[in-house]
């Protein structure tokens, strides 16, 4: 018995072994690059770190990142000053770019279409318009140098706080014994990804591992909001946007926002009309495209609807020079 439990534990590390090695070979694993909160209380990543950010258990997306020492995805270094023309592009994952190469960002493109200009991706997952409101505070004296801040704006879900409070708690996890420990041993950081792990994750939490939560296998239907409930939520988002302005400065003349207004309230749209808050939509573009602008897989923007954003952008910048 001795021996065939042996010969079986043997075996089974040999297995995993070389579906480790396996993984690695592939390069199946994503690389998230550590998080931190700096002295400023802005979370971000930590400089200097490159790697390939892996999307799907097929490999569906493949693209390589670098952080530059500001803690940010991006092809170039931030160094503003008053001789250069720059601008900052302020968001969450869809602008961090981790679906594409960095040297295929959103701000090479528009560098590509416009001369002697330098653009600084400020993106990182999981920014509301809080955290952008915060950063551009916190970095006062660095966006006080740069000529147009462009602060990427999704209205469904990024106006849900009216102040700033660094995510601490989940540092503190993603920083936790436990994954690191994920992050080393590929097979376990790939078997996270594509969900093989979730049994074992639940078991781990105190839950259920065979119990299958039957709502997200439930129709695709959304509850709609009643007009009520629209106006309710628009009343809530516009005072917490007034509340951010409020606390952390808006810089009219160089501020703009980006949305799309096909997922924007009109009640807000006219809210920004009214208070000379201007903002770049991009909605138009997506539409008379005849290529789809999204990945197969998620939401975020393909290199076709980069390509998009980049000169709707573009375009509104050189009539933003002409005047």
């Amino acid at each position: 018995m001795k021996k065939f439990l042996g010969k079986t534990a043997l075996y089974l590390f040999l297995i995993l072994l070389m579906l480790e090695l396996a993984v690695r070979a592939f390069h199946l694993y994503t690389v998230d690059p550590p998080r931190y909160i700096d002295d400023h209380g802005v979370e971000k990543r930590v400089p200097h770190h490159n790697g390939y950010s892996v999307t799907g258990n097929r490999k569906q997306n493949f693209s390589e990142f670098n952080i530059n020492k500001s803690g940010f995805n991006s092809h170039r270094e931030f160094n503003p000053s008053a001789s250069k023309y720059e601008i900052a592009i302020v968001g969450d994952s869809y602008i961090e770019g981790f679906h594409q190469d960095y040297q295929n960002s959103i701000g090479q493109k528009i560098e590509e279409k416009i001369e002697d200009i330098e653009v600084y991706q400020y993106g990182y997952a999981g920014y509301d318009f809080a955290n952008q409101m915060h950063l551009v505070y916190a970095y006062q004296d660095t966006f006080d140098l740069i000529d147009e801040i462009i602060l990427y704006l999704n209205y469904e879900n990024d106006l849900e706080r009216d102040r700033y409070t660094p995510n601490t708690n989940r540092i503190k996890m993603l920083s936790s014994t436990l994954f690191k420990i994920r992050d080393q041993i590929k097979l376990l950081s790939y078997g996270s990804k594509i969900g093989v792990l979730e049994p074992f994750k639940k078991l781990a939490t105190g839950q259920n591992p065979f119990k299958t939560d039957v709502t997200a296998y439930q129709s695709n239907e959304i509850k709609e909001e009643t007009k009520a409930e629209k106006l309710e939520r628009d009343k809530r988002y516009i005072a917490n946007f007034q509340n951010l302005i409020k606390l952390y400065g808006f810089n009219k003349s160089k501020t703009t926002l980006l949305l799309d207004t096909r997922r924007t309230s009109n009640v807000f749209l006219d809210f920004c009309d009214q208070n000379n808050i201007k903002y770049i939509d991009f909605s138009e573009s997506f539409k008379k495209s005849k290529k789809s602008t999204n990945l197969i897989y998620d939401m975020h923007w393909n290199d076709h609807g980069r390509e998009l954003i980049a000169e709707v952008i573009a375009s509104y910048i050189r009539n933003k020079k002409k005047d």
